[in-house]
């Protein structure tokens, strides 16, 4: 247990910060989730919408440093190409 007043500011200041966190890597999971819902299924209208929210939320939390970098350029890119063959599939029916 921390003994200083500063220490036990410290305390209470981390673990606000890590409840913040875990909301929005929260919420992040979810709009993703969706995402990923949405382009499992024939609307690619939706799909389009959804996948462009799911890029601006992995953008602002990456520049947030909620997330890397990299590990939102791969989750865009997983995404792009689930949206990719789900526009062929539904352009070619």
């Amino acid at each position: 247990m921390a003994h200083s007043a500063s220490a036990q500011k410290r305390v209470r200041q981390n673990e606000k910060r890590r409840m913040r966190n875990r909301a929005q890597r929260s919420a992040l999971r979810k709009v993703v989730k969706t995402t990923v819902m949405t382009l499992s299924g024939q609307d690619a209208a939706g799909a389009e919408k959804q996948f462009r929210l799911a890029v601006k939320a992995l953008d602002q939390e990456a520049a947030r440093g909620l997330i890397h970098r990299n590990a939102a350029a791969r989750s865009k890119s997983r995404l792009a190409k689930r949206l990719n063959a789900l526009k062929k599939t539904a352009g070619g029916k």
